[in-house]
Parts: C-alpha cells; structure tokens; sequence
C-alpha cells in the first residue's frame, strides 16, 4: 500500500513565544479530510528534530516546509539538504510567505522540487494527489516545479475569500509542549486578510493584494470560544493585519463575545486611524469582550519619514489620540518603530524618541517595540533596491541572514548602526513591556532592571549612549542569575516582534 503521510517542518522562529503554525494547520485541514496522515514537527518543541523528521520520512510521500524571509531558512537548507541525499526521489514542497513572494529562487535551489505560492489549502491537496498518482503538476494553480530540470510556473491562484476557506486542524497543535517552552498557554487565529493600505515596507500587498476580506462575526465568536474552550487558552493573538477595517463587524464580535461570557484576553493589530474612528464606549465594548491589547503600527513619529513610508493616511495627533482612547478603555496600547527606513536622519530619529518619551509619560502601559528596517522581498521598497544601494541576495540561502535584529544597512552602518542599537537596548529597558511569553526573571534580574530604567530613560531625552553601563550591568545580571532559556536543539532566535 502506497503511503499517505506527508511531513510538515516549521522551522523555529521564537526561541520564547512559540504556538502552533497557523499556516500548517490550515493547509492540514484538506488533508485529513481526504484521508492523508500528517505529521507535523516544530523544531522550537521537537528535541533532535532533525533525526525525527528523517525517520518520519522513511514511509512519507514528502516533506513540506512552511516559512517566511530570514533565519528559518536556515534550518530549512539543512533538513531540505539531508532529505534529499537520504531519500532523493522525495520530493521536498516549500509554501509559505517567502516562497510566495520569491517563488523563482526558492525553486532554484536544488534540494526544493516544488513551491506553492499564496493560499496553499487547495493547491497543496491538488498536487499530493497527483504526487500520489504519479501524474504531472502541469496546471495546478499556484504551484512551481521542476521537470526535466527546468522550472515551470503554473498560473497563479485567485485568492478565496476567508469564510470559505476550511476551518483550521488545530487538534494538531501539541498545546502542552509549546506551554513549556513559552510560558503560557497561548494560539494565533486570523478573522481577516489583507490591509487596504500600502505602506512602503510591508510585503502583505505582495501575497494578498489590498483586498480586505473577513469572517462575519457571527463565525469568528464561535471559533474563537471552541478554541478557547477545548485547548484552555488564556490568550488568543489575533493575527489580521488590519482587524479593524470593518467597524461594525469588530463591534458585533465584540457583543457576541460578551454574551458568551468570554474567559480569555485577546489581541488585535490595527491602525492608529481605526482605533481612532471607536468611541471610548466603544473601546471599553470591546475590553469587556476581553481584548487586553491593541498593536499599531506607528512606525515614526516623524512627518517626513511617514510620508516615504507611503503613510500619509496617519498623523502623529492619531497615534496620541489611540493611546489615550485605549488607556481610558483599559486597553494596553502596543506601538511598533522602524528606524533605519530611508530618508531617516539623525533628527528624524529624535523626533521619534521625544515622541516615544512622551506617549509613555503621558499614559503609562502604554508600550513600544522597535526593529531596523529590513528590505524583505515584495514590499514596495524594494523597487528602489538598486537606488539605495541594496543588495538582495541572489540565491534562497542568502535571505537566511535577512533579519531586522542583525541587518546592517548602507546608509545605517559603523558607529551609527552601533548607536542605533544602543538606543533601542535602553527603550527595552525604560519601560515596562509585557510580552506574550510568563515572565520568568529571578527577582534580582528585576531589580537590576528596575533600577536602571531611571538612567535610561535620562540617556533617552538626552541623546547620550556612550558607555552604556546599565546595558552592561543588564547583560551581566541576566548571565549570573538567570536560568537558560528552554531549549531543545532549534537555533534560538530573537522574540522580539518583527515588523511587517
């Protein structure tokens, strides 16, 4: 009897604020409906994960990686590398963000036989029944292949509406597993794709278009509360990229939420321009509902760098106003900063930080979370990569080390770079951020931290970050009393949010 396990791999992108991959557990659903095996291994939770998949492979129609640009695809060269000298008539499937937006070079690397671009829930179901059949990949939309060493790319697939779209196999997730790791007990869920708007560094256009399409209400209030329910969730990270387009919509999963008497914190991320358009009311609706936090994406405080962000459509009053709307609500307000994007100087970035400075004096719980810029694929920017001396990788292995924490750009390098990160260890340390992982610190490692916000927060108004030595006394306090991290054999990588 011919198999019917295909092997999924997520590759590890949080070493602390892991939960199940989404995009495994959508693409999944089809799958076992249709009486395949699927097996999946998270190399965050799997100890020897690499020994595992090989010998998941040794009965398995494929391996099929999930992934986005940067250091997952590190660990995907490897296991791709080694499946292929060990089982070479396997064919490896690459899906997910990256092999979306760079289909061609993902393609091209010798150990990948086929990529899925887009929503992979159809396409992927199409192409393992024809693997199975022994029958040709030709046109199965979204899909690229190889055939007789050439690569051949099918047409593109249209983009199906989320409401119809299967429900996700979440009964996959090791829930226990990825509670040991993080800390608490925690999933992602999407109501909604797309975001009407083009900001310059995000790649969502590149995948989705611009066209908004959400659950109604009705349906997003009855998964989210058998999700909760049967996996006991306390938190639910509600990854659209814009939740708050449909005003009505937000407010009616928010009344049918509070009729359910929901037991669990929520997040959303949204504009500052949406959250605005709630009332307060409005907003405490939604807290009563449980949603704890909102995260916007301000991005710079500066008018001129907002502009060649293509953000126009947000004034720095609105990033005021949510802050103020959600404190009084009782909601935390989340606001992400790119530094480095180009056109930013020196002044521009002490706009940002007086700016950042005064929001979390103004509303305490108010929070920030920096990255630099990094020119990921698909994003708009990217069309001036030549112009701003950027120089994109030429094969799938170099975006390995594409990643904002580590990325040193042209116009951001040497000391300015050095000063940059300086003053983006003292933001982390100024005030109180509440990430999605349990704090774990010792009590000393949160005195330690404690006491040195006050000069952080003096070397933040006033420019100065020469001999950071409440950085040092930070990092040394966190060697000498901390315990490590939990760990299996996964390359542990940062968890601070990355910015689309």
């Amino acid at each position: 009897m011919r198999s019917k396990k295909i092997v999924f791999f997520f590759p590890a992108f949080s070493s602390l604020e892991a939960t199940a991959p989404l995009g495994i557990l959508a693409v999944s659903t089809p799958l076992l409906r249709a009486g395949y095996q699927v097996r999946i291994i998270d190399s965050t939770i799997t100890p020897r994960f690499q020994k595992r998949i090989l010998e998941e492979l040794r009965d398995a129609m494929c391996l099929a990686v999930s992934l986005v640009t940067g250091p997952m695809i590190r660990e995907t060269v490897q296991v791709a590398r080694e499946t292929k000298r060990l089982y070479p008539d396997l064919p490896v499937i690459l899906g997910g963000w990256h092999p979306s937006l760079l289909p061609d070079q993902t393609l091209a690397a010798e150990y990948v036989d086929i990529v899925i671009r887009g929503q992979g829930e159809d396409a992927l179901l199409q192409v393992i029944r024809h693997l199975e059949d022994g029958a040709s990949l030709r046109g199965i939309e979204g899909v690229g292949y190889k055939e007789n060493g050439r690569l051949v790319f099918n047409p593109p697939r249209a983009l199906k509406q989320l409401r119809e779209m299967p429900a996700k196999a979440y009964h996959l997730a090791d829930f226990d597993a990825y509670e040991r790791v993080c800390g608490r007990r925690w999933a992602m869920y999407i109501s909604s794709l797309a975001c009407p708007y083009s900001c310059a560094y995000c790649t969502n256009e590149g995948v989705y278009g611009r066209m908004w399409n959400g659950l109604d209400a009705e349906q997003v209030v009855e998964e989210t509360t058998d999700l909760v329910s049967r996996y006991g969730l306390e938190l639910l990270w509600v990854v659209d990229d814009n939740f708050l387009v449909d005003r009505e919509r937000a407010l009616a999963i928010a009344e049918g939420l509070v009729r359910r008497g929901v037991g669990f914190d929520w997040s959303i991320q949204s504009s500052t321009n949406l959250v605005t358009r709630l009332a307060v009311e409005e907003l405490k609706l939604l807290r009563r509902a449980g949603l704890s936090q909102i995260c916007h994406g301000a991005e710079s405080a500066s008018p001129t760098v907002l502009k060649l962000m293509n953000k126009e459509f947000q004034k720095i009053e609105t990033i005021y106003a949510a802050a103020e709307r959600c404190i009084q609500a009782g909601i935390r307000p989340s606001f992400n900063i790119i530094f480095g994007f180009p056109g930013e100087g020196e002044r521009e970035r002490r706009e940002t930080i007086r700016f950042i400075m005064d929001v979390c004096r103004r509303y305490p719980g108010a929070e920030f979370w920096t990255n630099i810029f990094t020119p990921y694929p698909g994003a708009p920017i990217m069309e001036r990569a030549a112009e701003l001396g950027i120089d994109p990788p030429k094969t799938f292995e170099g975006w390995a080390d594409f990643f904002p924490r580590y990325t040193v750009l042209p116009w951001l390098n040497g000391r300015n770079h050095r000063r940059v990160q300086v003053m983006r260890d003292y933001l982390r340390v100024a005030f109180n951020r509440v990430p999605i992982a349990s704090d774990r610190r010792r009590r000393v490692t949160r005195l330690v931290h404690q006491a040195i916000s006050l000069p952080a927060r003096w070397r933040l108004d006033h420019g100065v970050y020469a001999l950071p030595f409440e950085i040092w006394l930070k990092n040394a306090a966190n060697r000498l009393f901390e315990s490590p991290k939990p760990n299996v054999d996964a390359q542990q990588l940062s968890s601070e949010p990355v910015t689309c």
